[in-house]
């Protein structure tokens, strides 16, 4: 599997251990009820609530390794980190073509584009990363390359 760092906040953390909390107490055991009741009906091979519960279940399985992957490589994001360049968790407005817009510098975990938490993956948050107050920076975007000058860090 993959062991990709996690970079994400404490609160994020947080919010992932709780969702594994989730997931293996209450989901897996819903599921594993669901399973047992379709075999109770009969013939597997065509009991649709059978297949139906055996998929939800792979889904939970999945989505338990995925998290517990995620905590196991998280690196907390420090929250009190320098402002003379971006780094994840830096808060950066930028001038661009359509103005000014600011981006809170996050993992991909955690990334909201439509709430300004973009993630340190991405196109913007890769270009801006390291980069000082008043650097031009240049995104390849699949619509074109596009400049930024970085006005604030914080």
């Amino acid at each position: 599997m993959n062991s990709k760092t996690t970079y994400i906040s404490k609160d994020g953390l947080e919010k992932l251990r709780a969702e594994l909390d989730e997931m293996t107490n209450v989901r897996r055991p819903e599921v594993a009820q669901r399973i047992h009741d379709a075999k109770e009906h009969g013939d597997l091979s065509e009991n649709a609530e059978y297949e139906d519960a055996k998929n939800e279940q792979a889904f939970v399985e999945g989505r338990i390794q995925t998290l517990e992957l995620m905590i196991k490589n998280a690196q907390i994001i420090d929250e009190h980190h320098g402002t003379e360049a971006v780094q994840i968790g830096s808060t950066v407005t930028v001038a661009g073509p359509d103005g000014e817009d600011t981006y809170v510098i996050v993992g991909s975990a955690e990334a909201k584009p439509a709430a300004g938490r973009i993630s340190n993956e991405s196109p913007v948050g890769r270009a801006l990363l390291g980069q000082k107050k008043g650097t031009k920076v240049v995104v390849k975007a699949p619509a074109g390359d596009v400049t930024y000058t970085i006005k604030r860090i914080s």
